[in-house]
């Protein structure tokens, strides 16, 4: 199925769960608009060019307002058919160490919650009439660390998804409304690049015995940004083999 001329913006798109989202969404003709902090990649392989990528750094207000901004002006009065926040940080302490509600410093708890939390509800703000005329859906990733303590995921990442997954549900509410639906996905432990040593381990307690391809969670992103789901909003799913059971 081909939902071709629809197009959606999607952050954290250079690696992991995002790049593997912007080429599902490439493969079913989407426009996919790509935001990261970096610069574009001279030796980029992907579908979007630089006119479909946009440099920010979520991590700063300045720059976030400005680049929704530049957002729209490369929509061009167009609409906004998807937008997913997928970009998210989770610092770690020397060595990769773990950092807990004692340890982190107050400053990384406000960065943490700038980019996981606040930045989802900004971007959604700032394109709010484009994705009422796209009859749009938002789709926030959330994390099975939101609802349980996890080994490795520190207490402001773990946090700041627990609040995400409790702005889903408001932005549901609110965005309704326009015609916009908001859901979550709350993935668990996903075989990319980013897992932390020792995630080997976890996966005698998953019910499925194996860790989830980035591939399985994008197929579901595209479900919920796709027509196959137009009576779907406020819910958060889980994709993590049944390690949240």
């Amino acid at each position: 199925m081909t939902e071709k001329g629809k197009t959606i913006v999607l952050t954290g798109g250079s690696r992991g769960i995002g790049h593997v989202t912007a080429k599902r969404f490439w493969r079913a003709g989407w426009r996919v608009i790509t935001c990261s902090r970096q610069l574009f990649p001279r030796d980029h392989r992907g579908s979007a060019g630089p006119e479909n990528y946009v440099q920010i750094d979520l991590s700063n207000r300045e720059e976030l307002a400005a680049g929704i901004e530049e957002i729209r002006k490369r929509l061009g009065g167009a609409p906004l058919n998807a937008l997913v926040n997928n970009a998210a940080i989770s610092p770690k302490g020397e060595g990769g160490r773990r950092l807990g509600s004692i340890d982190t410093d107050i400053g990384i708890w406000g960065r943490v919650f700038q980019v996981n939390f606040f930045a989802p509800i900004l971007l959604a703000r700032g394109l709010i009439k484009e994705l009422e005329m796209g009859h749009g859906s938002i789709v926030n990733i959330t994390s099975i660390a939101g609802s349980r303590v996890h080994p490795f995921a520190g207490s402001a990442y773990a946090t700041s998804k627990a609040a995400l997954s409790a702005l889903t549900r408001e932005m549901a509410a609110d965005f309704g409304p326009y015609g916009v639906r908001v859901n979550a996905i709350a993935p668990g432990e996903i075989d990319t690049s980013i897992l932390s040593p020792g995630t080997e381990a976890l996966v005698k307690q998953i019910p499925l015995r194996r860790l989830g391809e980035p591939e399985e969670v994008a197929d579901i992103i595209y479900f919920l940004c796709s027509e196959q789901s137009s009576y779907v909003s406020g819910a958060e799913i889980h994709v993590n083999g049944g390690q949240h059971v």
